[in-house]
């Protein structure tokens, strides 16, 4: 592509130029004049042909999201393609999807594509937004700390990160204000990202006369045609892309910390400075994150876990291994409870499994090529090799196959509180969110073909229900494909499978009506999936659960059932996991609600609160009587005065609190007192009573 005229333009050129320079030089003659001449006449006319043969030859279709196809000349760019349509457009445009692929938005596209443009409203696009903006950041600390070296620096859920080695030198708080002061002078400079293909041998140069060891190594698994550079400003970078067009676009940055990073993730490796930070397209995007990260630190999980004693952990017991407290336990029951009601009600069957299992059943399963680094190691015993478990599914393949099954007998739906054990990298835990013991909602359920789309349903449908029960109105299905250039390595080589199985759930969602995204490359091992993400009240996103289809465990394990002909059919299997772990789930209520749990969910649901000893008596018999009644109830007895109550029950986030005096014990009432909302009024004791146990057995998700 030269000067945006077709290689066929230059192509004739080249023609008309190489035949009159091959005249002109027969006998060693030249004339320069004449010659320029010639070309000059015969380039009209080969241009004219050209681009004739240009329209017919080397247009390209492309087709849009909504189905809409138009022509470009080959080698046109997203960006072109942007700007075909409006201006506007184009200055929105960061990224592009072609044929499923996210690009750069002005890299050529040579061939017959899919396209769609992705701005900062598409997830793509921030992440690109995001990754550029770690080269740039890498930019700046490069004028500050010469000689620094960097190993990756990725987009992550919000914002971005670069690990890198200083050398020995320190990085401080003012260091990161002086580096964002930077940034901002070098994304207005509005440099160009450019992609640079470049061999592995001239890599390997490169990286080598810069004495980066940490490029050189990724570039060990790296082969000619899968290299590429990209440069902006003074800044080169070993990097795979995709960037946005240009620096400008990156209009406000705020570096939010600094840590340290273990060089590929291993406690031996030598520890690098890693700094966090999240850019954005506008400043007043940036002041609103900044203003939603400041309510998040209120509601941040591991401080309200602590302040309302949910759960703890100590370095005795192990890293990432949590110990519920009274409180907490209370909280998991009640999740429990609620999901053996809907699981009862929709026809599952209860079951109990070990928390180990024998080498050889991991390896029949699957897991332990594909999840080995994921597991604890084994245990020897009696010549025999046992590890942790570190999911539920095949001990439930086992319970499926225990006794013989009909098609009467099919869908099989079983359901177990599972614990497994998950070997996550010390780095990587945090609180509830990530840890190495997880108590799993977990369940399976085995069905012909004809009955895997409403069963599929089914369990989406159970999603929407605990929605609506946790007020948890944003959230996304995210249907995980496969990758056709992974197979054999990261999922089974089942490629027409693979097709037939990601059609059927893709249907079923279509058919329900279910909003649902397509994402490469996310899929279980063993079929597809649909991951459901959630955002709490303030906007912080979460990973909550999944719904996944297996079309190849029910082969390793010979599952069998008996159709109608009386032959031997294999079931497929669903994995689902509706409320996901207790561990994660809890740490995403607490934060949704700021420790406000509702009534039914409250591990204190009323505290009763006498003005002085003398009511004590009168309390513990209202005590008594809700307490009988099934509610979680105390009366702070303490010889404190009246507002001090009030304002602990409130801090430890009591639902109700009733206030007992003179005038409540002679009428028989409480002077109730709601989290959040002060005072609103006096009831008699049978009156709270009925309206508390009403809140609780509908689950109201709370005020």
């Amino acid at each position: 592509m030269h000067c945006g005229l077709p290689t066929a333009v230059f192509y004739s050129i080249a023609c008309c130029v190489a035949s009159t320079l091959s005249f002109r030089f027969y006998g060693d003659k030249f004339d320069a004049n004449t010659d320029l001449i010639s070309v000059k006449v015969c380039l009209p006319f080969v241009t004219f042909a050209a681009l004739n043969q240009g329209e017919q030859g080397f247009m390209i279709n492309v087709t849009f999201p909504d189905g809409a196809v138009r022509q470009y000349e080959a080698g046109v760019s997203a960006l072109d393609v942007a700007k075909s349509i409006s201006e506007g457009l184009a200055r929105k445009v960061l990224a592009a999807s072609v044929n499923g692929q996210v690009w750069d938005a002005t890299r050529p596209i040579n061939e017959d594509a899919t396209l769609k443009l992705l701005t900062w409203d598409d997830t793509d696009g921030k992440s690109t937004f995001w990754h550029s903006s770690a080269h740039l950041m890498a930019e700046a600390v490069e004028t500050m700390f010469p000689g620094v070296k960097f190993w990756v620096g990725p987009a992550i859920d919000r914002g971005f990160y670069y690990d890198m080695d200083l050398g020995g030198k320190q990085i401080g708080e003012d260091d990161l204000k002086a580096l964002e002061k930077k940034m901002n002078e070098l994304a207005k400079q509005n440099n160009a990202y450019q992609r640079k293909e470049i061999a592995k041998a001239e890599a390997i140069k490169y990286f080598e006369e810069k004495g980066d060891e940490y490029k050189l190594d990724l570039l060990q698994n790296l082969n000619d045609g899968e290299i590429t550079f990209y440069t902006q400003g003074q800044f080169t970078d070993l990097c795979r892309g995709p960037h946005i067009p240009t620096t400008g676009s990156i209009k406000a940055i705020k570096l939010m910390s600094i840590a340290g990073a273990y060089w590929k993730g291993d406690e031996k490796n030598k520890q690098l400075t890693r700094i966090y930070g999240i850019t954005f397209p506008n400043q007043k995007e940036l002041d609103e994150y900044l203003l939603m990260l400041e309510e998040a630190k209120k509601r941040d999980h591991r401080k309200l876990g602590k302040e309302l004693s949910i759960y703890t952990m100590d370095d005795d017991v192990g890293q990432g291994l949590i110990m519920w407290l009274p409180n907490g336990t209370i909280i998991i029951e009640e999740l429990e409870k609620l999901a053996k009601e809907t699981e009862a009600e929709a026809g599952y069957k209860r079951v109990v499994t070990p928390h180990i299992a024998k080498e050889s059943m991991y390896l029949t399963s699957g897991h332990l090529p594909y999840y080995a680094d994921s597991m604890y190691p084994p245990m020897e015993l009696e010549g025999e090799k046992y590890y942790l478990r570190s999911m539920n599914c095949p001990h439930h393949h086992k319970i499926f196959a225990a006794e013989p099954k009909s098609y009467r007998d099919l869908p099989y739906r079983v359901a177990e509180y599972g614990t497994v054990y998950r070997y996550e990298q010390s780095g990587e835990l945090f609180g509830l969110m990530r840890v190495r013991c997880l108590h799993m909602n977990d369940a399976h359920i085995y069905c012909t073909k004809e009955q895997f789309a409403a069963e599929f349903k089914a369990v989406n449908d159970m999603y929407l229900k605990y929605f609506k029960i946790f007020g948890i109105d944003k959230y996304v299905m995210r249907l995980s494909l496969h990758s056709k250039e992974k197979l054999g390595v990261k999922y089974v080589n089942e490629p027409e499978l693979w097709l037939e199985t990601e059609a059927l759930v893709r249907d079923v969602m279509t058919e329900a009506g279910i909003p649902f995204i397509e994402v490469q490359d996310e899929a279980a091992f063993y079929g597809p999936k649909i991951d459901v993400q959630i955002w709490s009240v303030i906007g912080r996103e979460f990973t909550l659960a999944t719904n996944q289809v297996d079309f190849s465990q029910g082969r390793s394990f010979k599952l069998q059932y008996t159709t109608q002909d009386n032959t031997s059919e294999t079931p497929l299997i669903i994995h689902r996991a509706p409320l996901g772990t207790h561990e994660r789930f809890i740490g995403f209520l607490l934060e949704h609600y700021a420790g406000k749990l509702p009534v039914w969910l409250a591990p204190l649901q009323v505290k009763i609160l006498p003005i002085s000893e003398k009511f004590i008596p009168y309390c513990q018999e209202v005590q008594r009587q809700l307490r009988k009644a099934g509610v979680r109830v105390e009366v702070d007895e303490r010889n404190e005065k009246i507002g001090k109550k009030i304002r602990e029950a409130e801090l430890g986030k009591v639902p109700y609190m009733a206030v007992v005096g003179e005038r409540e014990m002679a009428e028989n009432k409480l002077g109730l007192r709601r989290q959040g909302k002060g005072d609103i009024g006096a009831q008699a004791v049978d009156e709270f009573l009925n309206m508390i146990l009403e809140e609780i057995r509908e689950r109201k998700s709370g005020e």
